[in-house]
């Protein structure tokens, strides 16, 4: 009875290792039958195939796009055209908590609705442990550029706002703007408080800013005169930055004094100071030089800004100073950027910053 049983579980244990083997050779089959990830060849086909018809298309895209600059712009110069800015576009309700403002919408809104010339503060903001512990951690931000109406730890919501804006942000909100409407140019002027080095670090953390950044010197404008905005278009070179700062030309950031002219930016508390005089007194309006012309920034906003007196001044008042006041004092010429608080809003005569910067475009 016992051989028996010993006979019965080798038998057993024989069949359960045939079981076991034959499930094996199952595994095995199914996973050689199972179907396998395209081949590599097939990617470099794809590839090679793709590789092959780029230049065709490129070719053709840029054509499209020459041809689409040439039909918006024509033969205009930079300096023959006129955009919409916005004065101190970070301080607004959207990007951040400040109390006073300067714009209604986020800078990206501005941008979808038509600006294309921001002024923008930069800062640089020490990292502050004594801020962070009493506003139980809301605001430890690390050291950084940011963009600050005065000094970045004094008032919130006046002076700074949280979120904490930094400069770097701003601008990638810019060029990813620009990277999305490729027949658009924006300008940003900067009120600038930092030092050339740090301005330097923080432009470079916004990706594709340098392939879009334009560059006076290169482009040889004091020889030759600025680009057609054809041009500008066509070479992707979309993007402008002035600064007050003079040690950044390296930077491609060009000297505001130097490119431009600019009246004095306050109409005065009550806001009736119209006339057209220069911010700076060895640079005036109808400055002339041999084979260049600078560009024309008309500021037009009061020293508070508030929506009532944004409204009372961005109609008529800025279209019949535009005609009788800056028009004379710069010898004849229309502004390039002009600069206003609260862009959208208007007295109601029908004229809007918008509409008059329209007009101005189809003057040239």
């Amino acid at each position: 009875m016992l051989i028996d049983m010993d006979m019965r579980l080798r038998a057993r244990s024989r069949a359960l290792v045939c079981l076991l083997v034959l499930a094996l050779l199952g595994t095995v089959t199914t996973a050689a039958a199972a179907p396998r990830p395209a081949a590599p060849a097939t990617t470099t086909a794809a590839t090679t195939t793709a590789a092959a018809t780029t230049p065709h298309t490129a070719s053709h895209a840029g054509a499209s796009a020459s041809a689409a600059a040439t039909a918006r712009w024509g033969d205009r110069r930079l300096d023959e055209v006129a955009f919409l800015t916005t004065h101190n576009a970070f301080t607004n309700y959207e990007d951040s908590r400040w109390s006073s403002v300067n714009q209604s919408e986020s800078v990206r809104a501005q941008l979808d609705n038509g600006v294309r010339g921001l002024s923008l503060d930069t800062h640089w903001y020490e990292r502050s442990t004594w801020l962070c512990i009493i506003s139980f951690g809301s605001d430890c931000y690390p050291s950084d550029v940011y963009l600050c109406h005065g000094d970045c730890k004094t008032f919130a919501g006046a002076t700074y706002a949280l979120p904490r804006q930094t400069f770097h942000g701003t601008m990638q909100t810019v060029v990813d703007f620009l990277a999305t409407h490729p027949q658009e140019v924006v300008t940003v002027f900067l009120e600038d408080y930092v030092g050339a080095d740090q301005l330097q670090a923080s432009l470079g953390r916004v990706n594709g800013l340098q392939n879009m950044l334009f560059r006076a010197d290169e482009w040889g404008v004091r020889q030759h005169g600025w680009p057609k905005m054809a041009d500008l278009v066509t070479s992707g070179k979309r993007l402008l930055i002035f600064s007050d700062r003079s040690d950044r030309e390296q930077l491609g950031v060009m000297y505001d004094r130097s490119w431009t002219v600019s009246n004095f930016w306050s109409l005065g508390d009550l806001g009736n100071d119209v006339s057209c005089v220069s911010r700076w007194a060895d640079v005036p309006l109808d400055r002339q030089e041999p084979g260049f012309r600078r560009l024309f920034t008309m500021s037009h906003h009061r020293n508070v800004p508030t929506v009532l007196t944004a409204a009372l001044d961005n109609g008529s008042k800025l279209r019949n100073r535009v005609a009788e006041q800056c028009r004379t004092a710069t010898g004849g010429r229309d502004p390039n950027f002009v600069s206003v608080d609260f862009h959208r809003l208007s007295d109601g005569s029908g004229h809007t910053p918008a509409s008059i910067v329209a007009e101005l475009n189809a003057r040239r």
